[in-house]
């Protein structure tokens, strides 16, 4: 139903620090809709922590998800500035411009910046 992919949110980052976040393809299985989605913490060490976690969450919604690659955020709460950059060794690197794109939706009164910076 829509409003089962309305419920999940663009955006599920950390509200302060610098961690690393993928970019997740959700599709209903045949094709049909899809959309992408941010998720990123600093609980994970490594990127696909943070793809299991999401995974089963969205498979109980009813969607398949592909992760489209990773890399890190850097969130500054107190200056409102975003910046994402570096990549994901396992799964590569994120298109980091779709990824602003989706962050300017949930942070509209922020900056927000990438670069194929490593650091």
């Amino acid at each position: 139903s829509r409003s089962a992919m309305a419920a999940v949110r663009d955006v599920e980052i950390d509200p302060e620090g610098t961690f690393k976040y993928i970019l997740v393809r959700l599709q209903r299985p045949g094709g049909g809709e899809q959309r992408d989605i941010v998720r990123g913490t600093k609980a994970a060490e490594f990127h696909n922590h943070i793809f299991e976690k999401v995974n089963p969450e969205m498979e109980k919604l009813g969607y398949e998800c592909k992760c489209l690659g990773g890399g890190k955020i850097e969130h500054n709460s107190k200056d409102k500035k975003i910046r994402v950059f570096g990549l994901s060794t396992g799964y590569g690197k994120a298109d980091h411009s779709v990824t602003v794109e989706i962050l300017k939706k949930e942070y509209t009164d922020y900056e927000i910046t990438w670069s194929d910076d490593k650091k």
